[in-house]
């Protein structure tokens, strides 16, 4: 049985991003994109709730505070772009699991989400192996390890994410953009020549991934047939 999480987040392509990434896991995701809709669904009992503090209507703390009326058991998790201390504090105290600073890559929730999941519900909830044969590498998304011909490929936490990206959109030709969406999300305020510069490296440390450049356009994982 896949485990159920309700998402909490008002940023609509933030949410479907972090959904994405959920369902990918195996996850059953609800995506809410307000407070007052949630409050309607807290008796439902889902698996887990990851949820943002900084609402448009209420206050993630609130929809914490009826769940905790309801049950201890379920984990909670929240996000919050203000990344203050006190944050954290008032959500540990209201009886949250644990706490995520926005901006974060997709990948860094997943994980957390992984690990709590297997902390409340025990080892059956521990990720199947998931590695995939691309261009002659051995890429496991849940041990986060590439090998080429037996000898590990040491990736930064960066250019695994970027190699995931291009894993998951295989023979498409992606912007800039949207390669910067993706990978360091829609709160990423940096410059976007972030992607050439983690590209360059990745192709440095994978010389077989077949990275192509199309001009004017963007980025493309080839892969072979």
């Amino acid at each position: 049985m896949n485990r159920r999480i309700y998402l909490v987040e008002d940023e609509i392509h933030l949410s479907r991003i972090l959904q994405l990434y959920l369902e990918k896991e195996g996850y059953e995701v609800t995506t809410f994109q307000s407070g007052m809709e949630a409050l309607k669904y807290t008796e439902q009992m889902p698996d887990m709730w990851v949820l943002d503090i900084m609402l448009p209507d209420i206050s993630g703390y609130d929809i914490l505070k009826q769940i905790r009326l309801i049950s201890w058991d379920i984990p909670v998790i929240f996000m919050s772009a203000r990344n203050e201390e006190m944050d954290r504090v008032v959500g540990l105290e209201l009886g949250s699991d644990d706490y995520l600073p926005k901006p974060f890559l997709p990948r860094e929730l997943v994980l957390r989400v992984n690990k709590l999941m297997q902390h409340v519900y025990g080892a059956n909830d521990a990720p199947d192996d998931d590695s995939i044969i691309i261009n002659g590498y051995k890429i496991s998304r849940n041990q986060r390890t590439v090998f080429l011909n037996g000898e590990q490929v040491v990736l930064t936490n960066n250019e695994f994410e970027l190699l995931i990206y291009f894993v998951s959109n295989k023979n498409l030709v992606l912007t800039r953009d949207q390669i910067l969406d993706g990978v360091w999300g829609t709160d990423y305020y940096g410059s976007d020549r972030v992607v050439d510069d983690t590209i360059r490296r990745l192709r440095k440390k994978m010389d077989a991934l077949l990275l192509e450049t199309h001009y004017g356009y963007g980025y493309r994982l080839a892969v072979q047939p």
